[in-house]
This record gives C-alpha cells, structure tokens and sequence, in this order.
C-alpha cells in the first residue's frame, strides 16, 4: 500500500511539473514567435481567421523533457525503463525537430517524401530497439506494423489539428488513459511518460483556447503528441485478462485514428491524393451542420473519454464481455462514419 501510494505521488509530479512547465513556457514562445514572425496564416483549407504564432509545440516538448529529466534524478528508474525514455525522448526529439523545421519554413515547408523518410526512420530505430507490437507472429510482420503504427498514429494527431484544442485535448485525454490502464502495473516508463503528456499538454491548452494570447502548437507539437502515444501505447500489457485486451489503444486513439481513415478514404474517393489537404474531416462536417467548435471539441473530448474507460474495461473483463463491447463500439462507428460521410460541405 506505501508503495502503491509512493509512486502515486511520483506520478502527480510528473503530471504536475510540465504542467506548470507549459503553463510559463507558452506564452514566452507565443512571443518568441511573434517577434520572429513565424505565424502561421489562413488558406483555403486552414479555417482560422487571421495569422497565428506557432511554437507551441515547442512548449509542450520542452515541458514534457525538462520534467522526464527532473524525474531521473528524483527516482530510482531500473535500467529497461531508463532505456526506454531514452529512447522516447530521442524519437520524440526527432519528430519535434522535423515539424519545427516545417513550421518554420511555411507556407512552403517540407516535401511529403522527406517527412515520410524521416518518420519511418525513427519508427525503424524505435521498433528495432524493442518498442514494438510483441502479440504478433511472426516478428518481422510485428516489426513493419509497429513501424506503421508509429508513423500512423503520429501523422494523426497532426491531421486532426485542424480547431484550438482538438489535437492537444485529445493527446492529454488519451495519456489520462494510457494511465488509467497502466497504473498501478510496472511499466513504469509507460506511467511517467503519459503523466508529463497529460500535464504539458494541458497548460498549452488555455492559451490554444484564448483569443488574446492564441497560439498553434503546429506540426512539431501534433507529430511529437502522436509519435510519445504510439510508443506509450506498445509499452503495456492489455490482455492479461482477456485477448481482446490489445484493442485498447484502438479505443483510446479512436478519434484521431478515426479521422485519418475517414479523410483518406473521402479524398480517395474523389480521385484525390490522401496527403493533400481538404475539408473532409469529421469536425469541419459537425461544424458545417450547426454545431459550434467548442461543441465539436467537447464532444470529441467527451467521445475519447467514454472510449478510454470502455478501453480499460475490456482489459479487465472477461472475454464474452469483451466481445459485446467491442462488437457495439465497432457498430457505432460504422453507423457514425455513414452518417457523417453523408454530411455535405
């Protein structure tokens, strides 16, 4: 029970720090950004209204770092999971540093080859340092999926930053479940690193909320957010109980996987590229309809949330439950994605 109470404590520090962290670093680089001019400007597919400092991703990269760090001094981490942050800290140093430099040179930016050629080689070296899909045989199939699923799931959250506080909400919603499912178990690498997600993420959010001080997180904050979740979600166990337990971390990153489908097969369907932009995400169509983007926000944060413990749950119960709750949230999605695919815009 100590023990169990101890590490609760560490992980409220490392929720806590970059938190804090976030909350102070934000608006010093909004007004880095300013100065600087790096803003990022409305298109025709970019729906906000008027030129918007980027750099909040930065914020949540450097909070989410600093407080890793802070907590290798403050605690006794075994070798594996000091390995493994490692790892995650220099992948995750990659792909920040790969959007930052998109970021910085918009409108043009990087070309679709070279950030393709970057992601799948830091989901190479992750996987090939163990961070991968162990529940499937044989290993080189696991190898390339795991390659896939970081690439994935990171260009994902990047897709779905497209309103304030969509990405970075649903990137602190899912840590909270990652979490949820890993505590009070021993992946301790997998505890700490989505309890400082949750915390940098959230202190971006108020400014990414604020019309006075409003900032992006940009390409480094969404692929850093997907690349740590996709990696977290490969660093626990799931079907201790049942082995329907490995489709949590569908469930948890269900919006932000559900969107890329949804967009990829609209554009394909039209006979358009899927890595060109267009207003076919399932947001835009709930705003197109009447709701507002706080509406859509709250809807999608609530969606994660209720995902994230029907997750948990299917971790915990026995199989028959398992497959009643995954069969009906496989339904809703169906009959969702029609309904919104019928939405015109």
């Amino acid at each position: 029970m100590n023990n169990l109470l101890e590490n609760f404590r560490l992980y409220l520090l490392a929720f806590l720090l970059p938190l804090l962290l976030s909350l102070v670093l934000t608006p010093l680089l909004r007004a880095l950004a300013l100065r600087l001019g790096k803003l990022d400007k409305p298109t025709d597919i970019k729906t906000h209204k008027v030129p918007t400092p980027l750099l909040g991703g930065a914020a949540i990269f450097i909070s989410f770092s600093v407080s890793l760090l802070v907590m290798r001094f403050y605690t006794s981490f075994p070798t594996g999971t000091l390995r493994d942050l490692r790892l995650l800290l220099a992948g995750g140093g990659i792909m920040f540093a790969l959007g930052l430099v998109d970021d910085l040179l918009k409108p043009l930016g990087l070309g679709v080859k070279t950030k393709f050629a970057v992601q799948f080689g830091v989901a190479l070296l992750t996987a090939y340092y163990g961070i991968r899909i162990h529940f499937i045989q044989p290993d080189h199939l696991a190898f390339a999926l795991s390659m896939l699923w970081i690439v994935g799931v990171s260009n994902a959250f990047n897709l779905i930053d497209i309103m304030d506080g969509l990405s970075a909400g649903q990137a602190a919603l899912a840590a909270f479940g990652f979490l949820l499912i890993a505590f009070p178990s021993e992946s301790i690498y997998v505890n700490f690193a989505s309890a400082a997600l949750a915390g940098a993420a959230l202190g971006f959010l108020p400014y990414n909320f604020s019309k006075k001080y409003k900032i992006f997180m940009g390409d480094s904050g969404s692929l850093f957010c997907g690349y740590v979740l996709a990696v977290i979600a490969m660093g626990t166990r799931y079907s201790d109980v049942n082995p329907l337990g490995v489709y949590a971390p569908l469930f948890i990153l269900a919006v932000p996987i559900y969107d890329t489908v949804f967009v990829s097969v609209m554009r394909l369907r039209r006979g358009h590229s899927p890595f060109l932009g267009s207003r076919d995400h399932f947001a835009l169509r709930l705003e197109h309809i009447g709701f507002t983007r706080r509406q859509v926000v709250r809807l999608s944060s609530l969606a994660t949330l209720a995902l994230a413990l029907f997750a948990w749950l299917i971790t915990q119960v026995p199989l028959a439950w398992g497959v009643l709750i995954v069969s009906v949230l496989a339904v809703e999605f169906v009959l969702i994605g029609l309904a919104i695919a019928k939405i015109k815009i």
